[in-house]
């Protein structure tokens, strides 16, 4: 099945920073993968989003270096986080939508957002005009639209007017992160003209596959989740040493001999 024809239905699409990870979890059973700005980021000792000032940020070579490296790893189709498409101007974004193609992704996500607030959505809508054009039939554009994870005063009507806004100009499917209450996504379930994708992971909600299935969503994906467990589990398994030098931590770990195999399957 390819990707477009998944957002028929209904999947679950996890996250992935590395050829690794990537081969993890496609082996897992996903008909997708995506990547994550974020995982891809704090692998490389930066950080992602809301920067302070003079932080370093991933720049695309980079970003992209890392995508090929996740799409050559990968059996199932990958979709890329283009965070807001590398630059402002509807140009740069044709650029990264054409680099992604080339990349090998199936699909990518486009933001409107900068990192500090939001596009004027006229230029946020020639964006994704610019993003359809340059991505071709087969290409799955989603457009993402910020207002609810950033918690501005757009209301969850802006935001649904912005998204449908964002279908017109061609995008296939719509991802409102920030929208963690079954009610809401609902709402959007039934306003939103596009296939709706739902993140899961921010935060402390208590969604679950299941219940947005049963909602109406199309497709679900982790965001960075999964990159920041794995993570956790490193300064876990750092203090667990330094305070009682015991390696319990180690119990849950994948044996060497069964990634090896997994790894050379891929070869």
């Amino acid at each position: 099945m390819t990707f477009r024809e998944l957002h028929d239905g209904f999947f679950v699409m996890p996250n992935a920073w590395d050829a690794g990870s990537a081969v993890v979890l496609a082996d897992a059973g996903f008909p997708a993968i995506a990547t994550t700005s974020a995982g891809i980021a704090f692998s490389l000792g930066k950080g992602d989003h809301t920067l302070p000032d003079g932080a370093p940020a991933v720049s695309r070579e980079d970003m992209f270096a890392r995508v090929q490296e996740i799409t050559a790893a990968s059996a199932v189709p990958v979709n890329g986080d283009l965070e807001d498409g590398y630059g402002a101007d509807p140009s740069a974004v044709a650029e990264t939508i054409r680099l992604a193609r080339e990349a090998g992704l199936a699909g990518g996500n486009i933001e409107d957002y900068d990192g500090r607030e939001l596009y004027d959505v006229e230029l946020s809508v020639d964006r994704i005009v610019a993003a359809r054009e340059a991505a071709g039939p087969d290409f799955v554009l989603t457009a993402r639209t910020d207002g609810q994870l950033l918690r501005t005063p757009t209301s969850l009507h802006d935001s649904i007017d912005r998204a449908n806004r964002f279908h017109e100009a061609g995008a296939d499917c719509l991802y409102v992160p920030g929208v963690n209450d079954l009610d809401s996504i609902r709402t959007l379930v039934k306003e939103l003209a596009g296939p709706l994708n739902v993140v899961l992971g921010l935060g402390t909600s208590t969604l679950t596959v299941p219940t947005l299935q049963s909602a109406g969503v199309t497709r679900i994906s982790l965001g960075g989740s999964i990159a920041r467990a794995a993570l956790g589990l490193v300064r876990q398994a750092a203090q667990e040493i330094l305070t009682t030098g015991t390696i319990d931590f180690a119990a849950g770990q994948i044996p060497q001999a069964e990634l090896n195999q997994l790894f050379a399957r891929k070869a």
